[in-house]
């Protein structure tokens, strides 16, 4: 089979490690990929979000089937695109995908439907949000509604820190015209969790649980960033919260997606934290998490595309998906200053011994056969042991086998998991 896989950061290389398991697998085209993916698949420099680009080489290249990774092209319809070429897609459509696409949308889904979440109001004009906030209690969450690169989520503690908020998303256009319309939500704590789950649109399958930590610096301080590590499954997410996660949560969304004429296929992720009143949901995205999938996808038994070849053909309930009973830990390597300013073009080294079976490729590039740093999350390394603790170890010890000039990581990831602590 010649297989397409879009997008080109580690939660792809991470899928594409999975979909070479499967013998049927002959080709494997990354749109972009990237210089680790390079070693498993083709890659082509075309962006994840041409659209036209991906639909004209898909009908050269006569692919038999597309794996749609990244939130943008799901977002603007790529898979209504190339579904119109009857190529077999996993990924939802356009009118599904909006369930990420537009935080408004995913918040007035939950409330119309009961599905357990933040209370909210939405704004489209700055100065009535700034009023509203005058009197809203702190500290208070404020989100654009469409995408930012998974930074478009503000946490305000003071009334000062609210209005720049606003002001910065509504006004300056921060996250452009994904800030023209903002969610303002209560402040939630308890652990967070993250639940990835495959979904026909009639049958949904949670995998193994995980906790992100999006904050760049240890001990959950600095700005949030696209995900600094992640370990699964989750320690909080006992067999309870997750029977009451599938009955409040899970098929409740499924189906009102379905009623509103949004059948969703692929995959669906619910973030999520349990509060003192029980789980709520935080937020919802349209495709695997990076890097939650980098800690998932090793613990998976099952064939990676027989599932998604399955969720494109509507029979799920099918197949057999199982999980391994180990535990995962996926450290990211970034460059110094991300999510800022941060260097490129330093080269990446790894020491003799590095197994690299589970080390995933985000930003860097080949050149004259070195990989080179091209991106502020260079790559995830990922380790899987019989306990949570000893993956954490072992991941640590695998991270120190890679170097590259202003290399950083955070040195705290499974720790609130190991000590019971949020």
């Amino acid at each position: 089979m010649n297989i397409l896989v879009v997008g080109g950061g580690g939660r792809e290389h991470a899928i594409i490690k999975k979909l070479i398991e499967n013998p049927l697998v002959t080709h494997i085209y990354a749109l972009p990929g990237n210089g680790g993916i390079a070693s498993q698949a083709e890659c082509v420099p075309i962006a994840a979000t041409d659209i036209e680009g991906i639909v004209n080489f898909s009908k050269k290249n006569k692919i038999d089937f597309a794996v749609v990774s990244p939130d943008d092209p799901l977002v603007l319809g790529v898979v209504d695109r190339l579904s119109e070429l009857s190529i077999p897609c996993f990924g939802p459509d356009k009118k599904a995908a909006a369930i990420e696409g537009s935080k408004v949308f995913a918040k007035e889904l939950m409330k119309k439907y009961n599905i357990p979440t933040a209370a909210h109001e939405v704004f489209s004009k700055s100065h009535e949000a700034l009023k509203y906030v005058e009197t809203a209690p702190l500290p208070c969450v404020i989100k654009a509604d469409g995408l930012a690169a998974g930074k478009g989520v503000i946490i305000a503690n003071t009334l000062d820190e609210a209005r720049e908020a606003i002001c910065l998303i509504m006004d300056e256009q921060c996250f452009g015209k994904s800030g023209e319309y903002i969610v303002i939500e209560e402040f939630l704590t308890g652990p967070e969790i993250s639940v990835l789950a495959f979904t026909d649109s009639k049958t949904i399958v949670p995998m193994v649980s995980s906790m992100d930590h999006k904050r760049a610096l240890d001990g959950d301080k600095g700005l949030n960033t696209g995900g600094m590590g992640a370990i699964a499954p989750n320690p909080f997410y006992t067999k309870e919260i997750a029977a009451q996660c599938e009955s409040e949560i899970f098929i409740p969304t499924m189906e009102a997606m379905k009623k509103e004429g949004r059948p969703f296929k692929g995959c669906l992720y619910f973030g999520l934290m349990l509060t003192e009143n029980g789980p709520r949901v935080i937020e919802y995205n349209c495709r695997f998490g990076d890097p939650e999938a980098q800690a998932v996808l090793p613990l998976l038994k099952t064939d990676l595309l027989t599932i998604m070849r399955a969720v494109n053909e509507g029979n799920l309930q099918s197949v057999d998906i199982s999980f391994s009973d180990n535990s995962s830990c996926c450290v990211i390597l970034a460059s110094k200053g991300y999510p800022q300013d941060f260097e490129k073009g330093k080269e990446i080294t790894f020491s003799e011994d590095t197994d690299n079976k589970n080390m995933f490729i985000a930003g860097a590039r080949l050149e004259n056969g070195k990989l080179i740093t091209s991106g502020g999350r260079v790559l995830g390394v990922t380790a899987v042991a019989q306990t949570l603790k000893e993956a954490i170890e072992t991941a640590y010890c695998d991270s120190d086998k890679v170097d590259f000039a202003n290399k950083y990581y955070r040195t705290d990831i499974g720790k609130k998991a190991l000590e019971g602590k949020f």
